[in-house]
Formats: structure tokens, sequence, C-alpha cells
């Protein structure tokens, strides 16, 4: 059985939400609860000789480590073995783009300091895929990450933001459209537009429980908080907390943002 290819503009990198195939649809279930080693699993049989099932392991297990600061031997391996099975440019470039999203995420979480290795390896995806091709949303939205969290360079990383962002629009990739508009949000309130910067972080949101990404939910969440009047901040941030202790404390960097001690009374979260 083959596994169909992964949609690489969708981010983190994995399988798109529509697609018709059952084995797709069971991993996405997976993936989007946080249960990423069950979704590696489902693909292992595959991985071992199919370049877009390897890639897409890959992709979940790099994920994972972005969201639990845990795992990175498994995705080290698994990339490893996507690598090794890459064919073509564009099998090379998307694993080329999930390798600098592990050494980013490795940096920027402060578990070794990758930052090099990053921009290496996401400019070397830059020479394989060419702009236009469905891998280059994805790219665009890394280097962007690259520029505002390891190069301070808001400027470069709202341009890379936004050619994500069109690009997600032209290939049909909501999942990645929910990460742009956040991150663009995130720009656009560190310049005090308080009124864009509520608007991007409310449709990152209603796009993450349109497609049930509920382990990206909080996160949304959280970052709306940001740009709302504090009565509406506050029980954002409650709910937020809420879906964190639900998913099991995932992502794990955000448990300092939210208010996390349960409420008194019958122990049930507020709201």
């Amino acid at each position: 059985m083959a596994v169909p290819a992964p949609r690489p503009g969708s981010a983190p990198a994995a399988v798109g939400t529509g697609a018709d195939d059952p084995l797709a649809r069971a991993v996405w279930r997976l993936r989007s609860r946080g249960c990423w080693l069950d979704a590696a699993a489902l693909l292992e049989p595959h991985a071992a000789r199919q370049p877009s099932a390897a890639l897409h392991r890959a992709a979940l297990l790099v994920e994972r480590c972005m969201f639990t600061a845990a795992g990175w031997a498994e995705a080290e391996d698994a990339l490893r073995t996507a690598e090794a099975l890459a064919g073509d440019d564009g099998e090379r470039g998307a694993a080329a783009c999930e390798r600098g999203q592990l050494a980013y995420t490795a940096t920027v979480l402060g578990v070794r300091d990758r930052a090099d290795e990053a921009r290496s390896a996401l400019g070397r995806a830059a020479a394989l895929l060419a702009p236009g091709t469905p891998g280059r949303p994805l790219l665009d939205f890394r280097r962007g990450l690259l520029a505002e969290r390891l190069a301070d360079s808001p400027d470069a990383a709202r341009a890379a933001y936004r050619r994500a962002h069109a690009g997600a629009t032209t290939h049909d990739d909501p999942l990645l459209l929910s990460f742009t508009w956040r991150h663009l949000a995130g720009l656009a309130l560190r310049d005090g537009e308080l009124a864009e910067a509520r608007h991007g972080f409310t449709e990152s949101l209603r796009i993450r429980e349109e497609l049930g990404f509920l382990v990206g939910t909080a996160p949304a969440l959280a970052a709306l908080a940001e740009a709302a009047p504090e009565d509406e901040a506050a029980r954002l941030r409650t709910e937020a907390a809420r879906l964190f202790r639900l998913m099991g404390g995932v992502p794990t960097w955000l448990a300092a943002q939210l208010p996390l001690e349960e409420p008194a009374g019958n122990g049930e979260p507020a709201g």
C-alpha cells in the first residue's frame, strides 16, 4: 500500500487534513491530539522504503520535539532515514526543511545552539524547492521564524510570513495559514497595531478550531489573549489552561503564560 505524499505546506509538515486516504485520516486524528508517537507508528511499516512515508514520519517526530521538548533522538533517526530515501529535489528539499526546523527548535527551546545548522539546512531547502512549488510556503514560514526569533529581524520575518501566507492560500493549506496569521499578528502586536493583531489571532484560532487541531488550540487562545481586553483575556487564558491540562501539558513552553492552578470549589476548570 502506497502512503500518500505529505502536504509539504502543512505547518509543521505532515498530512493534509482533507485527505481521502484512511491512513492519512488516522494519522491526522492522532497528530491533532498530540499523539505523535502513535501517528508515527502507523507510518513505520512504510517508512523504510517509501520516501513520502519516511518524510511524513520524520515531520511528525520533529513536531513532537517542538511541542514537548523531548524525542530528539527519534526525530534525528527518522530524519536520517528520510534523507537517505529522498530521490528528487522536492524530497531532498522537504527533508532539509525538516532538518532546519529540528535545529531551530533545539535552539529556540534552549536545548542546544544549532542556529548555524538551521540556517544552513533551510538555505539548502531554498536551493532545492523552487518558488511556486507546494513545499515552498512552509519553507518561507520557517525562514521567517529564524528571522524573527534568532536574528531579531522583524521586517525580514514579516516579508517571509507574507510569502508563506500567500503560498498557503494558493495551495489551500489552512493549517499553515493558522500559523502565518498568528505570527503576522504577533509582529503587528509588537508594532502596537492592536486591531490588526486581534484580527490575525482570531483567524488563527478559528482555523484551528475548524480543523480540530486540538493540540494547537491552547496556544492560539493564549495568543489572542495578548490582544484582548482584560476581562476577555482572563477568560481566554483560563480556557487555554484547561486545554493545556487536557493535553497533558503540551506545548511545554506555554506553561509560563497560563494560570495553571486549579480553581477553588469542585476542582473543575473555570470557563
